[in-house]
């Protein structure tokens, strides 16, 4: 608990000053809202011009883009791209940390199991990322309400939040796995945003090719597709569980390369 607490102490400043950059980024583009919503006609012919890869790249669907949840599901990929730039950055240096830090020695030699070492890390990153998730969500209901030119379901604009948190878990995972085999990392940041661009560019051009199910595992960008989720109220589930397994098998992977592995303070 000490060591959970105290990794929490550490996540707190960050997790305040992403929150805050998540809600800006969202207030920014729904503050456009109701001046597009008066030109509903108008900025519809204008993306229409667009070409179809390019609306496709950027989440617009013309069916659903004046509407609000339409309009905030073309800007939510830019706010999980943040999103996710957060929680990897969080998975690659939660272990990494000690040893860049040179405080490896002073941890390992406490009373403490390497696994509990982990766990602990571990769910201080998840307080983080929930704690982020949880104010970004309350302040955007509330602007969303605010904005708004007509009643929006609360449940579906909910669950287009959600897949924040189901990116988010993803990133953190495989941050939390790649971290483990490196055995000291100079600078997260490369690597955070080296594995996250690289995965939301992949996605932006599988949107722009074939419209093929399969291709779309290759990018957890893909795996949650807004429009989709407007039309049914509900997730693809093979995304939905392909994203289990890739979490589920990044930190055990994590834990038992973490257990094993040689760990120096100074080189």
């Amino acid at each position: 608990m000490n060591m959970y607490m105290h990794e929490l102490k550490s996540l707190r400043k960050s997790a305040f000053i992403w929150a805050c950059v998540l809600i800006a980024l969202a207030a920014l583009f729904l503050s456009v809202y109701p001046g597009m919503a008066n030109d509903a006609a108008d900025f519809k012919k204008l993306l229409s011009n667009y070409p179809a890869p390019v609306r496709a790249m950027l989440g617009i669907n013309l069916d659903y883009i004046t509407s609000i949840l339409g309009f905030y599901s073309m800007i939510f990929s830019f706010i999980i791209l943040f999103g996710a730039i957060q929680a990897m950055n969080l998975g690659v240096s939660i272990l990494s940390k000690e040893s860049r830090d040179r405080t490896a020695d002073f941890l390992l030699v406490k009373p403490v199991s390497r696994s509990a070492i982990v766990t602990a890390k571990l769910l201080a990153a998840l307080t983080a990322i929930l704690t982020t998730d949880i104010i970004f969500y309350a302040a955007t209901i509330i602007m969303a309400n605010a904005v708004k030119t007509g009643d929006f379901d609360g449940k579906l604009f909910f669950m287009i939040n959600l897949t924040l948190l189901f990116m988010q878990l993803i990133f953190l995972a495989l941050g939390l796995a790649i971290s483990v085999f490196f055995k000291r990392l100079k600078s997260v940041l490369p690597i955070s945003l080296g594995v996250v661009i690289g995965l939301y560019m992949i996605g932006a051009l599988i949107s722009i090719g074939k419209d093929d199910d399969v291709v779309r595992f290759i990018s957890p960008f893909k795996y949650f597709d807004i429009t989709y989720i407007i039309k049914n109220a509900s997730y693809e589930t093979p995304y939905l569980a392909v994203s289990a397994v890739i979490i589920v098998v990044s930190i055990v992977t994590a834990y038992i390369i973490y257990i094993k592995k040689d760990i120096h303070a100074v080189s």
